[in-house]
């Protein structure tokens, strides 16, 4: 765990270069709203105001989870597995979204219980799914670092590969049941204010998912100031590797977009272990899910898109990328002040 007390801040003359950029265009102060914001954290994460993210990725980490035999899910464990050769052989919800927006995809599988078939799977697998978290720990404490490990390394493997900006996905069906228990922890709130229904739960299927929220952090006790504790304890496997792609952001200085609440969950995660990671994270959209607002509060984070959407895969995390490019071609190519000799905005007070 060294390489997360490397973490440094952004590059702050860069974040105020950007600023005075977007304050020369021919438009109202700040009324390109978040989406300035943006640009001008990207431009400190590259240490430029002159911004780049031609070559994007999404990452999507693959876990099962034994809280499934709570009956917490509509599927069962054996989807996982094939929902990661999908995603590794191009055929699944983020592959058509990242074909139209020029991205790559790598599909990890960090922990299925059932084995992944397709040949372009990155196999960084540590366990066949986690244990049961209403009986006892997800996992031990050397499996949760060799995973939150495993997300570093992929930052770090993709940083070397040129990859300009990250979108972290996940695949783990009864993963959101492990986000909730993860939320309840990190936020001090009750089951009952941070369990949705995932991908489709009844009435009583979502009171079985609270039960189960709550007999997990009863039995485990996790604490909220050890995030190493709270993964091994209530998490999963690609919960704890996606939380090291977004400290291996940090680390690698590269930014990392976070999807939706199980992403959410794991970025919440970072920021406790390192605050300052949060410089380098983005927040594309707030879920559906209950829990989504709180933890990227938690973070410090706005979300840029409200759309109820909760698909995951990283889905909702690529949706930010056409509005960075829009926010990048009025940035670099709208006329100036000077150019129109249209008299500058000030800031009002």
């Amino acid at each position: 765990m060294n390489r997360i007390q490397t973490i440094t801040a952004a590059d702050q003359l860069a974040y105020k270069a950007a600023g005075e950029r977007w304050n020369s265009i021919a438009k109202p102060i700040g009324s390109f709203g978040l989406l300035e914001h943006a640009v001008q954290k990207l431009a400190a994460i590259q240490g430029t105001p002159d911004v780049c993210i031609n070559k994007r990725a999404a990452v999507i980490f693959c876990g099962d989870h034994g809280v499934v035999a709570e009956g917490v899910t509509q599927c069962g464990s054996d989807v996982t597995a094939k929902c990661a050769d999908a995603i590794a052989e191009g055929k699944s919800n983020i592959n058509a979204l990242a074909d139209t927006y020029r991205a790559e995809v790598f599909a990890v599988d960090v922990g299925t219980a059932f084995p992944c078939c397709s040949k372009n799977i990155i196999r960084m697998h540590i366990a066949d799914g986690t244990q049961d978290i209403t009986k006892g720990p997800a996992m031990t404490r050397e499996q949760a670092f060799a995973a939150v490990r495993a997300g570093m390394d992929t930052a770090e493997r993709m940083k070397k590969n040129g990859m300009q900006i990250l979108i972290a996905g996940e695949m783990g069906i009864g993963n959101t049941t492990a986000a909730a228990a993860i939320a309840s922890v990190l936020l001090g709130l009750p089951a009952e204010q941070v369990t949705g229904k995932g991908a489709g739960l009844s009435a009583e299927g979502l009171r079985r998912k609270i039960s189960a929220v709550k007999r997990a952090i009863a039995v485990n006790q996790p604490d909220p100031d050890d995030p190493l504790a709270v993964l091994q304890t209530v998490g999963g496997f690609e919960i704890a590797a996606m939380t090291g792609l977004f400290l291996g952001g940090a680390i690698y200085q590269i930014p990392v977009i976070i999807d939706g609440v199980i992403s959410a969950a794991s970025a919440a995660l970072a920021y406790k272990w390192n605050p300052v990671c949060a410089q380098y994270l983005f927040a594309s959209h707030c879920s559906g899910e209950p829990a989504a607002k709180g933890l990227l509060d938690l973070i410090g984070l706005r979300a840029v898109i409200d759309a109820e959407l909760r698909l995951g895969e990283g889905t909702g995390g690529i949706l930010l990328l056409p509005l960075l490019d829009g926010a990048l071609a009025l940035y670099r190519n709208a006329h100036r002040f000077s150019d129109a000799n249209i008299e500058r905005y000030v800031p009002l007070t």
